[in-house]
């Protein structure tokens, strides 16, 4: 069996160092906000050419957290619109919602998956207030035209880069393209750690302090809350494992994009519509997703083969019953998205024979 992804053999070059690192931890007894966050927040703040990283719970609350940072700032009100890809993970748009905002779904198309400069236009009010620009399955699309578009719309830029670790497009870096930067360290990512957190990657000083604050309770200084805050800070011990991890994450996406790249030219088979990739070095392959127009078939056929497979994401956003209030909408193309993308595996332990094994699979679906 090919599982998607084998995260115990993903991790087990790091064995001995994690649990020396643990030791180390457990020595100190200094658990949360410690220097193991200051140090790995500097380090991927340096990584991703930004001034300032704060280390939050989850990728989800990386994304709140900013958007309540900008109405708490008074750059946002509540119920300004935030225009944001429809072909997206659920967090995405959760994010606008929870912090008070206005999601406004924009259709994508079936080159790359999403929204282009044309369908952000057609969208435009004088109630937007943003763009929500996610790198969808690690890859950047873009940006240059998306940044001069939100500033000629004086439109706040806010990245879901919570997939796209390391990914470089032309001089712009994922984290360091908009006003601020989300990321998720959920286990899976390029670079993940061994639980739940995430990153918000900003230049903007005050926008930095106000989210450091609202991390912690909204308090600055310990008892003393300046906003309504949340609980949500990185774990000490997370960040010491993201420190191992992070010096090899180019490595890692170079093998990635490696991969990628087989499948690209190798995989021939005229039933399967392959990614678009402008520039390799603006993908890095969190997920490799292909369309098929029979997506049940297709994965019994590869299950049968032992190859897993899995679907990013199987229900569009605005048809979730937890988003009722977006099911009139008629968003097409991101319907058809959703009902025939899957996604093969595609990550640093796949050797050479599973890859072989995988393209000739395909190839004879």
């Amino acid at each position: 069996m090919i599982p998607y992804l084998n995260l115990k053999k993903l991790n087990t070059p790091y064995h001995d160092a994690f649990l020396e690192k643990t030791s180390v931890f457990l020595e100190k007894g200094h658990y949360i906000l410690g220097d193991e966050l200051q140090q790995f927040e500097k380090g991927f703040a340096t990584y991703c050419k930004v001034s300032h990283c704060i280390g939050v719970g989850n990728g989800l609350d990386a994304l709140t957290l900013i958007f309540k940072a900008y109405v708490a700032l008074g750059m946002l009100r509540l119920g300004d619109e935030i225009l944001v890809p429809a072909n997206t993970y659920i967090a995405s748009i959760l994010s606008i919602i929870n912090a008070g905002l206005t999601p406004v779904l924009v259709d994508t198309n079936l080159l790359n998956y999403n929204f282009t400069i044309e369908t952000l236009q057609q969208h435009v009010t004088q109630h937007t207030k943003g763009v929500l620009m996610v790198h969808l399955y690690g890859q950047i699309t873009d940006a240059a035209k998306i940044k001069t578009f939100c500033k000629d719309f004086g439109l706040l830029l806010v990245e879901d880069a919570a997939q796209a670790h390391g990914a470089t497009s032309q001089h712009f870096k994922a984290g360091g393209i908009g006003d601020a930067a989300g990321f998720s360290f959920y286990p899976g990512k390029n670079l993940g750690c061994l639980g739940d957190g995430g990153a918000v990657t900003t230049n903007n000083p005050q926008v930095a302090d106000c989210v450091r604050s609202l991390r912690n309770y909204g308090s600055e200084f310990k008892y003393q809350n300046v906003y309504k805050g949340i609980n949500s800070r990185l774990d000490e011990l997370q960040a010491a494992f993201l420190r191992i991890k992070l010096p090899d994450l180019d490595f890692d996406n170079k093998t990635r994009q490696g991969i990628a790249k087989r499948y690209l030219s190798e995989i021939t088979n005229p039933l399967i519509a392959l990614p678009f990739v402008e520039d390799f070095d603006a993908h890095v392959f969190h997920i490799f997703a292909v369309r098929v127009e029979n997506r049940a078939e297709f994965q019994h056929y590869l299950m049968e083969h032992g190859i897993q497979t899995l679907i990013h994401y199987p229900i569009a956003p605005h048809q979730q019953q937890a988003m009722e209030e977006f099911s009139t909408l008629a968003l097409p193309v991101s319907e058809l998205i959703h009902r025939q993308v899957v996604s093969i595996p595609l990550n640093p332990s796949l050797t050479i024979e599973e890859q072989d094994f995988i393209i000739e699979k395909i190839n004879g679906y």
